[in-house]
């Protein structure tokens, strides 16, 4: 190990050379008598070096502290030169970092975007996924590594949608900062090729837990017809089709089970469907409605008519999830989520999905059976996807409304929207 004696006589010679201290760190000694304390490291296989500064400014023990510090860094799988960019962007507070430059990006580009919820998506996911990673690195100073290295823990979250929406968004402040002379590249062009495929085939839907509360959380209270709100809401703790739930009518409830006649399923077989606490509740919220008609969510401008079919889609579309999830993809996030939660019940969820057996003799046998196992796993998932929401009751309350009004036989919100909310 050094002392300050060594350090002290150390003259300069006709190439740089090194004088060791212990666990990579080390002074380098310049031609020109200039010394330099810096610190060798590997971090995922790879050799890295970090700069503490010259000596005599940076004493012995203040490198060995220094060092002690980035090694306590690398234990937790923190890389201590990201550390150490990050805090000199802080403290200079550099406009060409890259949180800077997103900001100014958003402010430049948000008058383009059609909602203040497509805003909101754009600021939430830099703030949970990219700023914690580099939001105070100089933009010129971040290299493709890094940005897929944030880009694959997002994908670990079984957010692959996500991830490819991360990496547009990040592309596009490169984008702004190469025309604003901050950077030469595009870092995170390259990776959109190596990120994993989005599953194709299917209905879009959001399959992963959180970002699917979110969703409903940020759908409390958006404008729309309280009753298209409801009956998103009980399309989503169902897991059934749009169109049996928008043509529900009050005398298929049967206590806490919903009970469809063969008429009205897809595979014109009957189907029972366990109704959860908030299920219930939503029922309840929306009698003051449509109690006076056959339909449950019926049109509000034909009460005797059920729902439009774009009435639920519409609601998606114009609250920034066009193209993420439509409303049958809550059987595909039902699915998913509750198969991997309890991969032991996959038989119970196919029936609650009324997935048909091969079987025909089979499927008509069982599709009574396991009732009180269904209604635990709706129960189960009502109380996840909603955690974050509001009561029906109170949605109600808070939704706001547009549109014309028309006469009730129930009190009513003067206005209201029509039915392609």
């Amino acid at each position: 190990m050094l002392t300050n004696t060594e350090i002290r006589n150390a003259k300069g010679k006709e190439k740089p050379y090194k004088m060791a201290d212990s666990q990579g760190l080390y002074l380098l000694v310049r031609p020109n008598g200039s010394k330099h304390w810096h610190l060798k490291y590997r971090i995922g296989g790879k050799e890295r070096k970090l700069s503490f500064g010259a000596y005599p400014e940076v004493s012995l023990s203040e490198a060995r502290q220094a060092k002690e510090a980035a090694r306590t860094e690398l234990r937790a799988g923190i890389d201590p030169g990201l550390t150490q960019k990050q805090k000199k962007a802080s403290a200079a507070n550099d406009e060409g970092a890259f949180r800077r430059v997103a900001e100014r990006w958003i402010e430049h580009t948000a008058p383009t975007w059609r909602s203040v919820k497509h805003h909101s998506d754009v600021v939430s996911s830099l703030e949970r996924y990219v700023y914690p990673a580099i939001g105070n690195v100089p933009l010129n100073e971040i290299t493709s590594p890094m940005v897929l290295a944030l880009l694959k823990r997002v994908e670990a979250q079984r957010a692959i949608e996500t991830a490819h929406r991360i990496c547009q968004r990040i592309s596009a402040v490169f984008l702004y900062g190469i025309a604003c002379g901050l950077a030469q590249t595009d870092q995170a062009a390259p990776l959109k090729g190596i990120l994993k495929k989005v599953p194709k085939g299917r209905q879009n839907a959001i399959t992963n837990l959180p970002e699917l509360q979110e969703m409903m959380h940020h759908l409390d209270g958006v404008a729309a017809y309280p009753v298209s709100l409801l009956a998103l809401r009980f399309l989503a703790l169902t897991a059934a089709r749009s169109g049996e739930v928008r043509g529900m009518l009050w005398s298929e409830i049967n206590g806490d089970v919903w009970e469809i006649p063969a008429e009205r399923m897809k595979m014109k077989r009957p189907h029972i469907v366990p109704l959860s606490r908030q299920a219930l509740e939503i029922l309840e919220a929306v009698k003051p409605f449509t109690t006076h008609s056959p339909y449950i969510f019926a049109a509000i401008r034909s009460p005797e008519k059920p729902m439009s079919d774009m009435a639920l889609s519409m609601i998606l579309k114009r609250n920034g999830y066009a193209g993420r999830h439509v409303p049958h993809g809550f059987r595909s996030s039902f699915s998913s989520i509750m198969n991997e939660r309890r991969p032991e019940d996959r038989y119970v969820i196919d029936l609650m999905l009324a997935h048909v057996s091969k079987d025909k003799v089979e499927a008509a046998y069982n599709r009574s059976l396991h009732l009180e196992k269904r209604k635990e796993i709706a129960q189960e998932w009502a109380d996840l996807l909603l955690e974050k929401c509001v009561t029906a009751s109170e949605l109600t309350q808070i939704a706001p409304r547009s549109g014309p009004s028309r006469p009730q036989p129930e009190p009513l919100p003067a206005s209201s929207e029509d039915d392609h909310s």
